[in-house]
């Protein structure tokens, strides 16, 4: 693997610092400061304003405009709309003029810049001191945080403390809507309404297609002796001030922001006007320290049940808790019909679409900290049901097909050799379907919803996949498997066996309904038995490429016919592949982009022995270039389930610190959301051992060998277990809740409040 990282900000348990601006790393740094509390999310840019290379950008999560090809395609299935989270309003502008000069630190000199972002409070925070043309130095202190309790508020502070001067200073507040989305280069609201009087001001913004409706209005919270000038342009609306400093003293600027819409965009503009100035006024009362308060309770609350621990590896410390951080910033199932984006709030690329990594690499994290956020991801792809109906019957098939990348439900992946060929999507939410039931025992789920799914999902299975008339069995032609370095092949061998499990759990789940349940589902779904027998003789009939010689499982019908790539041998300077390698190239070898086989080997680990596991493993992980920042986690999984200690912590410390060191030279386009949910298995599921796809749990705990220890905690069945390893024991203990029965060590325990002790 010859990816490097390019470390630059400081170690620190708690916190990320950057010590010293680094101006080559700025939109990095955007992306690694970001803050977000699932309902919306702002980058790390500055609030003054920066000429340099920045990316303002203010998302919420379900706002969403879309754009269409300007030549749409005259072939049936492909989608030519693209759906996207669409940047909204800059509610931190903030300009700051002394005498003739307007801070900008691309142009301006300053001198001791420092920003950090504490995982404790959600506090961002940056401060330095700006050197004016004629001398004049002022301390400035920016900080800022997300309201976890209240999320439709933010809060800034601004503090200015001139060190060897007395005299005035202009400061403007705003809240700016003229922002343009980058990836498409123009903006994408109207705002037909604006308000600004002493220090309160408030836009509403329509998005121009959509047509969603979104309310953002500030408040002064200081009370500061100045001449005040409020300003009401078009997109536009803020305050000025003009403040007398004096030397030495310490002048702090307080406000808070409400962002407020409904989501929905049939909602009214008076409606969300009237709605969105009343969370202002509300948030009126509050005083940013207060505030501060409120919000650090939260996040200490959080980390006292969340927090993974690391004695002895100072930088995996600091690197899985800003994962954790990231991941309850992102998404906690409070914001009706939200979702996870590849790069959830903090960036354009992926478009803020949901991808199926969702289920299948996120799930797990949420499943064994907070189950009904996890079943809200579940319901997401029910309410979108009618949109993977569509999509189904438009490739000419049968029952639902969930989406490759979606931020509504419908298809906004243009690239037809994802949309078209991709089936793991849909499985995957079988998959998540059958994993929070084994994990929650949920059991009212399946007849209220989940077995609706199933059902139109095996209709979709049965209708996409064929018989051979060589062999007599059923597969998949011309897919595309997880690794996406192939395509238009016939039978991958993930894509098969996920639809051979999806059958199999489906059919077990219809003969398993209470009568009166069932019933009134066939009602519906008007399902017949000789349907359900041929899902049977499909599962049963399921082609499985598998080499007898070598022992493994071909990926795909004629893959180890491809020729041969020595993947360590290609330069750094090549990455990524897709920005230096023709397309065609890449698909030229036996070069994988992302575990293929070995998923499905760890989605269904328990149905696999161990020197299956080994031999798969030696053969497939030499051949991965880890393109997908989804890749190294599960990787890392295996490498200490199969004994490779060097190898598990390398590709571990490459999934805990991906954005942190910039590893794939792609973290200024936003942090790897679902990457960093990864890092997380490969603490729990890695070196916790813990497996959860068998009858009952189990644990094979490890540890690297440099640790001194590490403690996590997990939810399961409303009961709460905590983990915690050193070099010579592991020790599980029941925190709260009834006993839990375990596979430990190969024999089943019962895990208590005594605790289980068992050596290393």
């Amino acid at each position: 693997m010859p990816k490097i990282g390019d470390q630059y900000l400081q170690v620190d348990p708690w916190k990320i610092i950057e010590q010293g601006f680094h101006a080559d790393r700025s939109r990095v740094s955007e992306s690694l400061f970001s803050l977000a509390n699932e309902h919306m999310g702002i980058r790390g840019c500055f609030e003054e304003g920066f000429s340099g290379d920045s990316l303002i950008g203010c998302y919420l999560n379900g706002i969403y405009e879309e754009h269409t090809l300007s030549e749409p395609t005259a072939y049936k299935g492909i989608s030519n709309r693209i759906g996207f989270m669409v940047n909204t309003a800059n509610w931190l502008y903030t300009r700051i003029r002394l005498g003739d000069e307007v801070l900008d630190l691309h142009s301006s000199r300053f001198r001791d810049f420092r920003r950090e972002l504490d995982f404790r409070t959600g506090e961002l925070r940056r401060e330095f001191v700006w050197i004016g043309a004629s001398g004049r130095e002022v301390k400035i202190e920016f900080s800022r945080f997300l309201s976890m309790p209240a999320p439709e508020l933010g809060f800034q502070r601004l503090a200015l403390t001139p060190l060897n001067f007395s005299g005035p200073v202009s400061l403007t507040f705003g809240i700016d809507f003229s922002i343009p989305h980058e990836t498409y280069r123009r903006n994408f609201w109207e705002c037909p309404r604006t308000f600004a009087q002493d220090q309160v001001w408030g836009i509403l913004g329509i998005s121009r297609n959509i047509r969603h409706k979104v309310f953002a209005g500030s408040s002064m919270l200081s009370e500061i002796p100045a001449d005040k000038a409020s300003l009401a342009g078009e997109k536009l609306a803020g305050c000025r001030f003009e403040i007398s400093l004096a030397q030495g003293r310490r002048t702090e600027l307080d406000r808070v922001t409400a962002l407020f819409t409904t989501r929905d965009p049939q909602c009214g503009a008076e409606e969300t006007w009237t709605r969105g100035m009343a969370s202002l006024e509300q948030a009126r009362a509050m005083r940013y320290a207060d505030a501060l308060r409120v919000n650090t309770e939260y996040w200490m609350d959080f980390w006292a049940g969340a927090d993974i621990t690391v004695e002895g590896d100072p930088e995996t410390q600091q690197g899985i808790r800003y994962c954790i951080f990231q991941l309850q910033q992102t998404y906690r199932g409070a914001v009706e019909g939200a979702n996870i984006g590849a790069k959830g709030l903090t960036g354009e690329a992926y478009n803020g679409n949901t991808f199926w990594d969702t289920e299948t690499y996120c799930l797990p994290y949420f499943l064994f900290s907070n189950p009904q956020a996890a079943k809200a991801l579940i319901e997401y792809r029910y309410k979108t049901l009618p949109q993977a109906l569509e999509r189904a019957a438009s490739l000419d098939c049968q029952g639902a097909c969930f989406p490759v990348a979606t931020i509504d439900g419908t298809e906004s992946c243009t690239l037809w050799q994802h949309a078209s060929l991709q089936i793991q999507p849909t499985t995957g939410v079988a998959y998540a379907i059958w994993h929070y039931v084994k994990t929650t025992r949920d059991t009212e789920f399946l007849p209220a919803k989940g077995a609706e799914l199933l059902v139109h999902i095996c209709r979709f299975l049965a209708s996409r996949g064929q018989w051979s008339p060589r062999s007599n069995k059923f597969g998949y032609y011309a897919v595309m498997g997880p690794d996406e370095f192939h395509m238009m092949v016939n039978n991958n061998c993930y894509t098969n066996y996920l639809a051979k499990r999806t059958f199999l759990y489906t059919l077990e789940v219809l003969a398993q309904m209470a009568p009166g349940r069932k019933a009134e589902l066939v009602s519906r779904l008007a399902w017949t038995e000789d349907e359900l027998a041929a899902w049977r003789k499909m599962a049963d009939g399921m082609i499985l490429p598998y080499n007898e010689e070598l022992g493994v499982y071909e990926q795909h019908e004629g893959y180890l016919d491809l020729p041969h790539i020595d993947v360590d041998q290609i330069p750094v300077a090549d990455f990524p592949l897709y920005h230096h390698w023709s397309y065609d190239r890449i698909f030229r070898t036996d070069m994988i982009k992302q575990p293929d086989v070995l998923m499905f080997l760890f989605l269904y680990n328990q149905s696999f022995s161990r020197a299956e596991k080994l031999r798969n493993y030696a053969y497939y992980e030499p051949r991965c270039i880890h393109e997908s920042s989804l890749s190294p986690s599960l990787h890392s999984i295996f490498a200490a389930e199969l004994d490779h200690p060097q190898e598990a912590f390398a590709l571990f410390k490459f999934a805990a610190r991906i954005d942190l060191d910039n590893y794939n030279r792609n973290t200024a386009e936003g942090i790897h959301l679902t990457s960093i949910a990864a890092a997380w298995m490969s603490v729990v599921y890695g070196y916790g051992g813990l497996r959860s796809d068998g009858e009952h749990l189990v644990f094979h705990p490890t540890i690297p060998p440099h640790w001194e220890s590490f403690r996590f905690q997990i939810t399961y069945r409303a009961s709460t277990l905590r983990v915690e390893i050193t070099q010579k024991e592991a020790r599980l203990q029941l925190i709260q809740g009834t006993p839990v029965t375990a596979l430990i060590g190969g024999c089943l325990r019962e895990i208590t409040r005594d605790g289980l002790t068992l050596p290393i």
